[in-house]
């Protein structure tokens, strides 16, 4: 993983920055079938992303950067003329971390504006167009509240299956995301669920993306490893349920893809 820019020290840890949201929209979406990015098939009349995207303007997140990858110029057209979103590419699909890192220098640049402020980073998935406005200033008051470095947006669900588990100690305090393929037989019994929703502290998230190896079973930069990398720096990670189990409805297939636009239909009757 290559180096990410060099960011300073947050130097008043009370001080909260505007929020910096990083969209991950650079998959090509195989199951869904022809050659168009799965982020700009549309539901309930509006692409993927665009709801995601509209979302977080809702929830007062005005900086947000998409990060393209297959078909990028097609979702780079579809998006052009939003004001406040700006775009990074990331030229190899080598996993969430590797995703990430492809916007670092925007996340850089906003710490490096902010003057020591701590720099809430969002990211989200462009294909979860279920996302909450509630949700995120849920997620914004909580990092607000407490000097964390990471704070995990998390859901409980009775039906877990493919979805990384947050695994917690015997105090209840969050240890590590385990995905599903790399859980344990105990593991995937746990309910509570990652929901590929993080906010980190800018700084601390350019130090653990700059960390981040290969060591998994798909042999990809997780971004789940980054929370476990920032508790073993003495960094305060929490998980919060405070996402609707609605909201880990993602598309990657056809079907859900019409389970998900009825679900939108439903919301905005």
């Amino acid at each position: 993983m290559p180096d990410a820019p060099a960011a300073p020290s947050p130097t008043d840890p009370q001080a909260i920055a505007e929020p910096l949201a990083v969209i991950l929209a650079a998959g090509r979406g195989t199951r869904m079938g022809g050659d168009r990015p799965k982020v700009l098939f549309e539901a309930n009349g509006k692409p993927l992303v665009r709801w995601v995207l509209d979302a977080l303007e809702t929830a007062g997140i005005h900086r947000r950067v998409v990060v393209v990858g297959y078909g990028a110029e097609q979702v780079e057209a579809a998006l052009s003329g939003i004001e406040g979103v700006s775009f990074a590419l990331q030229e190899q699909q080598r996993g969430t971390g590797d995703a990430v890192a492809a916007a670092s220098q925007a996340i850089a640049q906003a710490v490096n504006e902010a003057g020591g402020a701590r720099v809430p980073v969002l990211i989200v998935t462009g294909d979860s167009p279920m996302l909450q406005p509630a949700s995120i200033q849920r997620l914004l008051t909580a990092f607000a509240e407490q000097p964390t470095a990471c704070l995990l947006g998390t859901a409980m669900t009775e039906d877990p299956d493919g979805l990384g588990r947050v695994v917690r100690d015997e105090s209840g305090r969050f240890q590590r995301i385990v995905e599903h393929k790399d859980a344990t037989e105990a593991e995937r019994s746990i309910c509570e669920v990652n929901m590929s929703t993080y906010l980190f502290d800018g700084e601390g998230l350019l130090w653990s993306l700059a960390r981040l190896d290969t060591s998994n079973a798909s042999g990809e930069y997780y971004l789940t490893d980054c929370p476990g990398l920032l508790q073993k720096r003495g960094d305060l990670v929490e998980a919060r349920a405070c996402l609707e189990p609605c909201e880990r409805l993602s598309v990657n297939t056809p079907d859900q893809l019409a389970i998900v636009a009825a679900a939108l239909a439903a919301r905005t009757a």
